[in-house]
Formats: structure tokens, C-alpha cells, sequence
């Protein structure tokens, strides 16, 4: 069986889904066509209900609840890794609602924390994230909403810290911070999507075992990333909620969904999240 899979180029991606692209686990028969793109490409095809499997940040999939299931492995979630908000100059928390703030998406998980942490702050301008650094230098923006590797160079930019979403998030929530999983379109019959969840499961563990195996994928996309910083980046966003949720990553996204619905930020999600266990 062929199904279409989305994923991006950043380097924690690369790195859990080599195996089961590469024929270096058991797919059970499946296989996969693959599309790499920008994780808000990849949330756009998931609105347009275009693609079979696919990477979505967890605001995004509020929106699509009806049409995908998140899988039980793949997913991004931990202790500060979370979206960091910088400026140019020092700014106090209790000035963010005023300003004028540079976010990698609507549809990102790090915008759905940022509307969590500041409700009232709603001037928003969206950039791709790799360009957010670059227009809070220029001043055309206050404040610039950064994820992925931005978080290790923002720094050395003299740019300053904000706030860290993640930080707050753990402080006020007791949990991991939800950033991005894996969904499966609902369509498929239930017992696809459970060996797409295995599969997926053991793709996540030939990486974990064999962690250099898949260097050269990565690096193949990672741009100008140096190796050092790449696996920062995959220390920083794979870890055993990435192998399986468990009870702990499950309460932390039902957690993320009743915040947000509750602000009234999102509808209430009425089907149940996960695909079915086994």
C-alpha cells in the first residue's frame, strides 16, 4: 500500500523518519511517497486534506481533528524546548501585549502559546521562521517569535530573550510542552493507521539505537546547520515522548487543547485525538 507522507527538513524530522523511508525497518508492506516542506506547507495540505501522513504542529491539527488521528509516536514534545519571544532591546513581559511581533505561523504550535501566555497580544505579522531573527534586527518588528535552531543563535546576534513559552508553559502546567506530531488521515481503516503508528514506533527506535545512521539524510537538508548544532537540535526535540506518548505526553496535549479552547482561542475538539490502540 502507498501512502503520501509529509515531514520537514529540520533535523529532528529527518532524523525519525529515515528508517522507515529507507527501507531499514519492517514497513509492514507499506510504502511511503514522500513530500518535505515548511511545517506550515505541510499544515496547509493537511486543511486541504491532500495527504495521507503527515507532521503537524498541534494548533494546526485543533482545525483538522475532524478528518486525522494523532499517532502515539513521532511527536515533539519535552522540557525547555520551547518557542522563545526576543527583541532587540530589553522588553519587560508586561509590555508584549503593545507590541508589534514577528510569529512563524497562525497555525503554530509556538502561536497557539504565545496567545495562551498573552490573550490580548494580537499584533501579529507572519514570517517564515528562519527570517524572524534578521526583521527584529532591522526594527521593522518589536519582538520576533522563534523555534527550530534560532533558539541556539539568537543569542550571539545580541538579540534578548522575552520570554521562554516553554518555561512558562512547565512552570504553570506541570508538563511537557506539546509542539508537533504525527497525524493519519481518519479515512484509512483503523487497522492502516495502527500499522502506520507501529511503524512509526519502530522507525523512532532503529534511530534511537542507531543515531549516526542517518547523518547523511540529515545533512542533506539541514542547509548550513553544522553538525554540532544539528544534533543539539534532534537532543533537543526527540526524546522518549517521541518513541510513545504515554500517559504523561497524552494529558500534556489534552491539557493544550482545553487550555486553548477554554481562552476560546480554538473550538473544543469533539472526536477522541489519538488512533485507536491496539
Amino acid at each position: 500500500m502507498n501512502l503520501s507522507l509529509g515531514f520537514s527538513t529540520c533535523p529532528n524530522d529527518t532524523f525519525i523518519f529515515d528508517a522507515m523511508i529507507h527501507g531499514k525497518i519492517d514497513t509492514e508492506g507499506l510504502k511511503f511517497s514522500v513530500k518535505m516542506a515548511d511545517v506550515e506547507e505541510l499544515n496547509r495540505e493537511a486543511f486541504e486534506h491532500k495527504i495521507d501522513i503527515t507532521k503537524l504542529s498541534y494548533h494546526a491539527f485543533a482545525y483538522v481533528s475532524n478528518n486525522y488521528a494523532l499517532l502515539h509516536s513521532g511527536s515533539a514534545l519535552g522540557r525547555n524546548n520551547g518557542p522563545l519571544l526576543i527583541s532587540k532591546h530589553k522588553i519587560y513581559t508586561q509590555e508584549v501585549n503593545e507590541l508589534k511581533i514577528a510569529i512563524p505561523g497562525n497555525y503554530t504550535t509556538a502561536n497557539l502559546l504565545l496567545s495562551i501566555a498573552f490573550p490580548a497580544a494580537k499584533n501579529k505579522k507572519e514570517y517564515l521562521f528562519s527570517d524572524i531573527e534578521e526583521v527584529v534586527l532591522s526594527g521593522e518588528v518589536d519582538a520576533g517569535l522563534i523555534i527550530h535552531e534560532n533558539r541556539f543563535t539568537y543569542q550571539a546576534k545580541g538579540l534578548r530573550k522575552i520570554i521562554d513559552l516553554g518555561e512558562f508553559w512547565e512552570e504553570k502546567y506541570k508538563l511537557p510542552i506539546p509542539l508537533g506530531g504525527i497525524v493519519v488521515n481518519r479515512a484509512l481503516p483503523i487497522e492502516i493507521q495502527q500499522k502506520i503508528d507501529r511503524v512509526m514506533r519502530r522507525s523512532v527506535k532503529f534511530a534511537f539505537d542507531n543515531p549516526r545512521e542517518s547523518t547523511s539524510f540529515i545533512k542533506k537538508y539541514a542547509q548550513e546547520m553544522n553538525e554540532e548544532v544539528m544534533y543539539k537540535h534532534i537532543n533537543l526535540y526527540v526524546n522518549s515522548f517521541t518513541e510513545y506518548l504515554g500517559l504523561e505526553g497524552e494529558k500534556a496535549i489534552e491539557t493544550l487543547y482545553k487550555t486553548a479552547s477554554d481562552l476560546k482561542i480554538i473550538q473544543q475538539i469533539e472526536k477522541n485525538i489519538f488512533v485507536e490502540k491496539n
